[in-house]
């Protein structure tokens, strides 16, 4: 086979006297990808009908949806997904960015999760899933020039740090935008899908002093996450008149964090007995650093942990834990942004209806006890 000018090709002729079937392979040739056209004249109807019920036209007779899919069935017939983007300018696929460097992403099991509750939604819908990471300002702009491009219909954001203004570079692209968490930017309206950390905090805290623990403490999340300033900010409105700055130290919801925190915090104040952590990962540090600076948990100091990730529940001693519904949260997530891309959801949510009202939804969160407190 040659290149001709203009980028045509030639075609080798092919023998005429038995032509090979639609859809099928000529013996001794490649695949032969079935046409729009073969698959009309399978159904018995036009190609203009047949261009409908692919790009899932609503004014298509349900019976010619029928016929024409078994059709298409039958050939294996596959869009062709380039001329089909031209025709109804979408691309069917979705971009998931997550603010955070690939170790995170696919080191943390809150995630995983996300990812693993959008894909179940954008799958359902025929939509597919690309995963973009965005550690600094020239990630975020080539984000950004990727959706101006049109490359996807819509986007999904998670984990957004303050130091990192990703949802206005998004906005700017033109494509609807729905964010998990709470956007730290006040004014920017935008659609969000969030749990009740403050009152999941509240929940922690409200143990720690039930069980008798006197200089109860936290390890916070990074206060550049809304995550991290809304546990502390339920953590301290639940403590009250006891709440003590000393007894607070800051992490990064990473297993080290969480261990390099409360080391400090031991050094600081050695007479706590109770600790807020702000995530299961760094709880897990915690109770490590505990154990290695000779404190018994909980005989000596309580923990209680926030998202109940599965490590939770096999960690050494289990830990008690705020459960969040991380994976629904990404399944929510989805569902809002296809519902405003104007695509059928196919077992909505409840909780889709906060939207109406709220621009928002907020996700419940529940106290798990085990044997940490």
């Amino acid at each position: 086979m040659t290149r001709a000018e203009g980028g045509s090709h030639y075609h080798p002729r092919m023998p005429t006297s038995q032509p090979a079937a639609p859809g099928r392979r000529s013996q001794g040739a490649g695949p032969s990808r079935p046409t729009l056209e073969q698959v009309a004249l399978r159904a018995g109807v036009s190609r203009a009908t047949v261009s409908r019920v692919v790009n899932r036209a609503p004014s298509v007779d349900p019976h010619l949806v029928q016929v024409v899919t078994k059709a298409i069935e039958d050939l294996h017939y596959v869009p062709n997904q380039a001329a089909r983007s031209l025709m109804t300018r979408r691309t069917d696929t979705v971009a998931l960015i997550a603010a955070e460097s690939d170790t995170r992403v696919f080191g943390d099991p809150f995630f995983s999760a996300i990812v693993r509750g959008v894909s179940q939604e954008v799958s359902r819908a025929g939509v597919q899933l690309v995963l973009s990471m965005a550690q600094g300002p020239s990630d975020v702009h080539r984000v950004e020039t990727y959706l101006q491009a049109g490359h996807a219909d819509g986007a999904l954001l998670i984990s957004e740090h303050d130091d990192l203004e990703v949802v206005p570079h998004v906005l700017s692209s033109g494509v609807p935008l729905v964010v998990g968490g709470r956007p730290l930017r006040r004014a920017v309206d935008v659609a969000y899908v969030d749990h009740d950390n403050s009152h999941g905090a509240r929940l922690a805290a409200r143990r720690l002093r039930e069980i008798g623990r006197r200089h109860v403490g936290t390890v916070a999340g990074p206060q550049d996450m809304s995550a991290g300033v809304d546990r502390l900010r339920g953590f301290r409105e639940e403590m009250g008149s006891a709440f003590d700055p000393e007894l607070v130290e800051i992490g990064d919801f990473t297993t080290p964090s969480g261990s390099a925190a409360v080391s400090r915090l031991l050094e600081r104040r050695p007479d706590v007995d109770g600790l807020f952590v702000a995530s299961d990962m760094m709880a897990l540090g915690v109770i490590g650093a505990l154990h290695a600076a000779g404190r018994r948990v909980p005989e000596d100091v309580a923990v209680v942990g926030f998202d109940d990730a599965d490590v939770a529940a096999v960690s050494s001693p289990p830990l008690t834990t705020v459960r969040q519904r991380t994976s629904d949260q990404g399944r929510l997530m989805a569902q809002v942004l296809l519902q405003r891309l104007g695509r059928a959801v196919e077992d909505p949510m409840p909780e889709l209806d906060q939207l109406k009202d709220t621009g928002h939804v907020i996700l419940p969160v529940e106290l798990v006890l085990r044997a940490t407190a």
